[in-house]
């Protein structure tokens, strides 16, 4: 199943100006009014019409054209210049002989042709290292979604204020999967992009390929689980959130009714609801999770729809596995809790929002970044989570401060490792045990989950 799947939707070059025949890319600044407020609201992204990709040529700096008394240092331009002037010279002054004459012409060619390498290489040397290194990230909805992709675009961002001139970075927005998807990595590794991170599950295969195809490109998927020798994988602990969520949730609902808006059934997804299951059957035991797909990334709409449907069977805590502040304003209107996802929702309802699930995933890019430009990057499954910071819970007000300080009690004991949420004895929805007693899920074992917990009521889709 493809993660972050967008029908109907083409992809939108951010930062390209029309105008410009070459279609460039986005180079971190935005030709539109994002720096102006476009964060302030999701819906100028619902009904716009995004433009086809084109991605420009790199332009690199290039070393000196060496040609006849034209682009040579000032050595060799001083030798170039007085050649024919010195040679003839000599030939006046001494009245030497054709042989003679021809001797003296070789001695300042070898000179000059010393001249101009040195030059040459100097030049190269310089042009080398004033190169930055090429940075691409591929996104799946809009940056200004408030969720997934935003907080991606504030990773991209954080990257060039770490390493200034040192990169270029640039994006493209709103990718379907699929043909679009591998279409518009190919041109990334096409355009000389050194560094290319696609930031959807449904991007993994088009990066695999287009990864063969492009050996010396260095590739990182967001959310996969197929590596090769110059495609990495990363993704966050959000499961780790999800426990703590689900812990506030027990101890906030009334009605004993959690809600979830699920977007599709991979692992990734299928782990965090059993996450929140195990937390709310400690905590408050007999408290159900509903599930409701709506096989989408980003829709506001849809997103908005699955939290009031929720909300009508009595739900009054609503989680959300989408990308948009929909369910969390849903939530809001309707004076439910909330726990928000990806990035702090907690403006979007601050009388609905418990908790949100910050991902910080700039320091994962520039380290990645550094890696390739010191040359040891190497090719590895990154997991980053409360432990690395790559998480974040932020805690609202609303939740009373004996319950807050319990709740960041159990964030301290999964950093320390003292305790990690999916650990056994765990069975599935037919009672068969997945993880022992005392064991630990495996990253395998996450990364591989395909089944809810015992307690869920849900149904997985087929």
């Amino acid at each position: 199943m493809a993660r972050r799947r967008r029908s109907g939707r083409r992809p939108r070059r951010a930062g390209t100006d029309r105008r410009s025949p070459a279609g460039g890319p986005a180079t971190g600044k935005r030709l539109n009014n994002h720096d102006r407020g476009l964060h302030q609201s999701w819906a100028p992204w619902i009904t716009g019409a995004p433009a086809q990709v084109s991605i420009g040529p790199r332009r690199r700096v290039e070393s000196a054209a060496i040609r006849h008394n034209e682009g040579i240092c000032p050595v060799g331009q001083l030798f170039a210049n007085q050649l024919s002037a010195n040679t003839g010279s000599v030939a006046r002054q001494t009245g030497a002989s054709p042989a003679m004459q021809n001797n003296s012409r070789k001695t300042l060619l070898r000179a000059l042709a010393a001249a101009i390498g040195f030059s040459a290489a100097l030049t190269t040397a310089a042009a080398s290292a004033a190169d930055p290194l090429k940075v691409g990230f591929v996104y799946i909805g809009p940056i200004g979604d408030h969720g997934w992709t935003y907080q991606h675009e504030q990773g991209r961002k954080y990257m060039e204020e770490q390493l200034g001139d040192k990169v270029k970075t640039s994006f493209v927005e709103n990718v379907p999967e699929g043909a679009d998807a591998e279409r518009v990595i190919r041109n990334m590794a096409k355009s000389d992009y050194d560094l290319i991170f696609t930031t959807s599950f449904g991007y993994m295969n088009p990066t695999l390929k287009v990864a063969k195809q492009f050996p010396k490109v260095t590739f990182e998927h967001a959310t996969g689980y197929k590596q090769a020798k110059n495609v990495g994988t990363y993704l966050t602990r959000s499961y780790e959130g999800r426990y703590v969520g689900g812990f506030l949730a027990a101890k906030m609902t009334k009605t004993k009714k959690v809600g979830y808006i699920a977007s599709f059934p991979i692992p990734e997804v299928i782990r965090d609801i059993n996450a929140i299951q195990l937390a709310l059957d400690k905590y408050n035991p007999g408290t159900e999770i509903k599930v409701v797909w709506v096989n989408t990334w980003f829709d506001p709409g849809k997103e908005a729809d699955a939290a009031n449907a929720l909300i009508d069977q009595g739900v009054d805590v609503i989680f959300q596995h989408t990308d948009s502040p929909a369910p969390i304003q849903a939530a809001e209107r309707r004076g439910v809790y909330s726990v928000g996802y990806a990035s702090d929702m907690q403006h979007f309802g601050p009388k609905a929002v418990l908790t949100s699930i910050v991902n910080d995933w700039g320091p994962h890019y520039t380290k990645s970044a550094e890696a390739v430009m010191a040359g040891n990057w190497k090719s590895e499954d990154f997991w980053g989570g409360l432990a690395q910071d790559s998480i974040s819970l932020p805690i609202s007000d609303l939740v009373p401060a004996d319950v807050k300080a319990e709740a960041e009690q159990i964030i301290a004991r999964i950093k320390s490792g003292e305790f990690h949420p999916f650990t056994g004895p765990i069975k599935d929805q037919a009672g068969e045990v997945r993880i022992a007693e005392g064991e630990t899920a495996s990253i395998k074992d996450l990364a591989s989950m395909n089944y809810y917990v015992q307690g869920v009521k849900a149904e997985m889709p087929k």
